[in-house]
């Protein structure tokens, strides 16, 4: 009689158990910090924005009603991103950019802001410009991964790369908006760089961010001006930027520990925008150098599990999406809180997760959404995929450079391997 051979399967139970554990586990802290950025969001909004609220809508909370709104909207999509498989991007990839590019088109045919841009959509309730960056992530993570195998030719990686960036960059500009238009050069660069790109064409890409980014300032009356006040800050603070010396006065006024919640001044004295780009002062004048210091604190651990997230990315598409989603997030919180202080030129950056602004907040919300969705699908990945975000990048190109050794040079034993 034969022998029957038998083959150890899994029980039904355990299978179900590690799907059910895979398909709940995320990043718990990434989701922790992000609702706690939220609500303290919603706590500076109110106590930045009453006297605009008051004089907008007749209510001390209009501000921060229409906040929470697109806060329950963007934590929705959040909650359904971070379930929607990121390999589906490739397929709506392209028409989101379509979309994106039509939507930033259109707003030049709307009427312009008080400040002369035209940036929004539907009465101010969109901004194009805020989703293009989220989509512009997208859409480039997904094209470098498509094309990861000819990213070194220049006809198929750099020249595309550049006429899809200057396309959407100069839609934006055009609006104008400087500040949105150089982080979406920069994204571009970003990720061209994490795609493994060859490090002579990275050189050029830095060069022509370098000078594109100076074009756009030197064409734009806006941009000018905003180079000489922020030169001018860096000689003498008293002769910056009338926003740089408000926020100046209010982080120096709100001292160590701060006036208390919702006791600043200078929020109503002159500081501009304080419910969106100057957010930040705000929260030095009312809660000191503490508060603020905390603030920085709760990025940084944001950028920490974000890398923690590429680096377990199972492929380059999760790796290049996580690491263009975290660089965007924490690059405008960098800027935001920079330019309080004239670290750098002034720019329109909102806070992430705390400044007023439906596109913002919806749009950074989907980000973490994905960023969820990659975690959770890099839960079960092995230990030793634990390295550097960078290091798959530098390595495949240490070892193209000795692919161009001729192969009469090399050992017989080499050859023999």
């Amino acid at each position: 009689m034969g022998e029957t051979a038998f083959v150890k399967t899994k029980p039904a139970g355990d299978t179900l158990k590690r799907a059910s554990q895979r398909f709940f586990k995320i990043d718990i802290m990434l989701v922790v910090f992000t609702i706690i950025l939220m609500i303290f969001g919603l706590v500076m909004v109110y106590s930045s924005s009453w006297n605009f609220s008051i004089l907008a809508d007749d209510s001390t909370n209009y501000a921060v009603k229409r906040q929470a709104f697109w806060l329950i909207i963007g934590s929705g999509a959040a909650i359904f991103c971070s379930f929607f498989d990121y390999h589906r991007y490739k397929k709506i990839a392209l028409p989101a950019l379509v979309v994106s590019v039509i939507s930033l088109f259109g707003a030049l045919f709307f009427p312009a802001s008080e400040f002369g841009a035209r940036r929004t959509l539907f009465g101010g309730s969109v901004q194009p410009s805020e989703l293009a960056k989220l989509l512009i992530i997208i859409y480039i993570s997904v094209w470098l991964y498509s094309k990861r195998d000819r990213l070194n030719n220049i006809f198929f990686g750099l020249i595309p790369l550049g006429m899809i960036v200057g396309l959407v960059g100069g839609l934006i500009l055009a609006q104008p908006d400087l500040s949105a238009a150089i982080t979406i050069i920069l994204l571009g660069g970003i990720l061209f760089y994490m795609a493994d790109a060859e490090i002579r064409q990275i050189i050029l890409v830095v060069l022509l961010i370098a000078l594109v980014g100076f074009f756009f300032i030197m064409i734009s009356s806006n941009g000018r001006e905003r180079l000489i006040d922020y030169w001018n800050g860096l000689q003498d603070p008293t002769q910056a930027s009338d926003h740089v010396r408000y926020s100046l006065r209010a982080i120096v006024e709100g001292g160590l520990f701060g006036k208390g919640l919702g006791k600043g001044t200078i929020k109503v004295i002159g500081l501009p925008v304080a419910w969106t780009d100057s957010i930040y002062a705000v929260i030095a004048e009312e809660l000191g150098m503490v508060g603020a210091g905390v603030i920085m604190v709760m990025y940084v651990i944001i950028l920490w599990r974000g890398i923690r997230i590429a680096q377990k990315a199972p492929d380059q598409l999760g790796r290049l999406l996580a690491g263009g989603i975290i660089f965007w997030i924490t690059w405008e919180a960098i800027i935001n809180m920079g330019v309080m202080v004239n670290v750098f030129p002034f720019a329109g950056n909102a806070l992430p997760l705390i400044s007023t602004g439906g596109s913002s907040l919806v749009s950074v919300l989907v980000a973490i959404g994905i960023l969820l969705n990659i975690s959770r699908a890099g839960y079960d990945q092995p230990e030793q995929t634990n390295r550097r975000l960078f290091d798959a990048s530098l390595g495949k190109r240490r070892r193209d450079r000795r692919r161009r050794v001729p192969r009469s040079y090399r050992p017989a034993s080499s050859r023999n391997e």
